[in-house]
């Protein structure tokens, strides 16, 4: 009698039948694990979560916050062209309104960064001295 390997007879009695050797996993659910039968919903879908936030989606939103700003700062601009004269020590400027005031906004935005800057350093320097101290006990 001739046999191959993936006869049943050659399989161990505890063997199910169709299992073994080159027969492959049984599978248990969809084809593919993207589908499902038509009539059920997948879970997230189910519950109403939805898509979960991205970095992608949060840099998209925040590109078309920037250019709607920058579309406002533009009208704002243009719609106050009149010019201005700017005294600052000795030195005297004559710049349109719009422009005087969104170097006044730039202006105030670096002093901000940089109180915040020094800000995050001291707290690094302080984290950075306690994970000393902690370390050493």
């Amino acid at each position: 009698m001739s046999t191959t390997p993936d006869d049943p007879s050659n399989f161990p009695p505890d063997v199910p039948v169709g299992r073994g050797p080159g027969t492959g996993p049984v599978p248990t659910g969809p084809p593919h694990p993207d589908t499902s039968p038509a009539d059920t919903e997948h879970s997230d879908v189910a519950l109403r979560k939805g898509i979960t936030h991205t970095r992608v989606g949060a840099t998209w939103t925040g590109l078309v916050i920037g250019i709607v700003v920058l579309v406002l700062l533009l009208v704002f601009i243009l719609q106050n062209l009149d010019s201005v004269t700017l005294e600052m020590f000795v030195w005297e400027f004559t710049l349109p309104l719009g422009v005087t005031l969104l170097f006044a906004a730039i202006a105030g935005a670096v002093i901000m960064a940089l109180a915040g800057g020094v800000r995050i350093i001291q707290i690094r320097r302080a984290a950075n001295r306690q994970r000393r101290l902690n370390s050493n006990f």
